[in-house]
């Protein structure tokens, strides 16, 4: 179980996939799959998510994957954590908003947190 001193910095993913807005969702999930991700972040104005699970959503609505982009079903206004966060604190906000992954920003984004990152340190 991690300490209460174990940091977001200290179990952060720092390679940063991203797409774009104007992607297909067919072309967002073979990106994921091909860098073995469960999310895409859309550096637009704002950061925006896209979750293997807002794919899920929009192919369980009927949405054409193929048609669909990913502009159309991203989250946008992402909770984001910065890296001195304590890790036992970004655990209990992905809990509190039922989200699996936070961009984390210091000045920039530097790196995203995930359930699975928590739960290998949980290990």
């Amino acid at each position: 179980m991690p300490s209460e001193r174990t940091l977001v910095r200290d179990v952060m993913s720092t390679s940063l996939v991203t797409t774009s807005p104007d992607a297909t969702l067919v072309e967002a999930a073979t990106r994921m799959r091909s860098e073995e991700v469960g999310a895409l972040l859309v550096p637009s104005t704002e950061l925006a998510i896209l979750t293997s699970t807002d794919i899920l959503d929009a192919i369980a609505r009927d949405c054409d994957p193929a048609e669909t982009t990913v502009g159309e079903v991203m989250t946008e206004s992402v909770e984001t954590v910065t890296p001195e966060l304590r890790l036992t604190e970004a655990a209990a906000m992905m809990e509190n908003f039922g989200i699996s992954h936070l961009p984390v920003v210091d000045d920039d984004l530097v790196g995203m947190v995930s359930s699975t990152d928590i739960t290998a340190q949980l290990s």
